[in-house]
């Protein structure tokens, strides 16, 4: 399986995460792609290339333009307005206010563009997300050119990331990157498989009302768990998109045999669905030990994860999504490639 890394993902390195009421240090940290590599190294996985730079036009074909602007400009705009911490929106166009207008303040504009107020914006941000997608599309360009399977370990993660909001600790959505990049390279239908365990709420926003990516989602049910306003099973999609959205939400506390029965309705669907290309939104933090989530996989379950999806029998690319257990993060990541691998 070839591998693909960038150091460059590493260069964000935030300090504050609203959590439980208190300033923490972000579960999403640099040293989780060291915990990847490590992992992947040990078990002999395949060669770790590093990403060609493809700029910002596959970030640009699933994203709004002043969005990413934004993006490029709020570290240093929020500095020069004078603000001391990194840059955590605190207002947003709620219901009894206007969502039409863009605010000309980087602290309106911060709020704007935010799904949520746990992901702060610091230095090289911008520059690790690009990095990020550089990653995603070098994997799904090795997938279209080769048939053979890839892994991109994305970091910041991407599935919430809507086309002009951030949140959830992504910026630019890599599994929406890499399949309208499949599209764009002449694939009919796309497959986007997201097993996370919050809901790819940004994946399914992009895709909503297109019928030329299946979305499918196995997360915590939203009545209880972040991203609660996004993920039940009642949102198939709209317009030519009907039909073409499918999430299946479990309840707190599943374990591997009721998870795995989603995994094959999914998976179902999929085959159903008449797709060439498969891109697997890989969140381990379904991990029995993930300290954000509450599902209660363990690591030998996720060879048998690996195993099923090889089952489907499509070209496919896993781009890494959550997995904040950082001590498995490797091993767990490890196991499902290796489970693919050995089909």
């Amino acid at each position: 399986m070839r591998l693909y890394h960038s150091e460059t993902t590493k260069v964000r390195r935030a300090q504050t995460e609203l959590h439980d009421g208190a300033l923490v240090p972000p579960f999403e940290c640099p040293e989780r792609v060291d915990l990847v590599l490590a992992g992947l190294e040990e078990r002999g996985l395949g060669e770790v290339c590093a990403p060609n730079e493809h700029g910002l036009a596959p970030v640009l074909a699933v994203h709004d333009r002043d969005y990413v602007a934004f993006l490029e400009h709020c570290w240093t705009e929020w500095q020069a307005a004078g603000h001391a911490g990194e840059a955590i929106p605190n207002i947003w166009p709620a219901r009894t206010l206007r969502g039409d207008r863009i605010p000309d303040s980087v602290a309106g504009r911060l709020g704007y563009y935010a799904l949520a107020c746990e992901t702060s914006i610091c230095a090289g941000t911008f520059e690790a997300a690009m990095a990020s997608k550089d990653v995603a599309v070098s994997a799904v360009d090795h997938v279209l050119e080769t048939g053979t399977p890839a892994f991109g370990l994305c970091r910041p993660p991407g599935h919430h990331a809507a086309s002009d909001q951030f949140g959830g600790y992504c910026f630019f959505n890599n599994a929406a990157i890499a399949a309208q990049r499949a599209l764009d390279a002449g694939r009919r239908r796309v497959a986007v498989l997201d097993v996370d365990f919050h809901h790819g709420k940004g994946t399914q926003q992009i895709f909503y009302a297109r019928d030329d990516v299946l979305v499918a989602s196995i997360h915590g049910d939203p009545a209880v768990t972040f991203p609660y306003f996004l993920g039940y099973a009642d949102e198939r999609g709209e317009g030519a998109g009907e039909g073409c959205n499918l999430n299946l939400p479990l309840p707190p506390g599943t374990s591997m045999t009721r998870w795995v029965a989603a995994l094959d309705e999914a998976l179902a669907w999929i085959r159903e669905g008449d797709c060439e290309l498969l891109v697997v939104s890989l969140g381990v933090d379904t991990f029995a030990g993930d300290p954000i989530s509450a599902f209660r996989l363990e690591s030998d379950d996720f060879l048998e994860v690996g195993r099923r999806l090889a089952g489907l029998g499509l070209p496919t690319v896993f781009l890494l999504e959550g997995g904040y257990a950082v001590e498995e993060i490797g091993v767990n990541v490890a196991k499902v490639l290796s489970g693919f691998e050995r089909g």
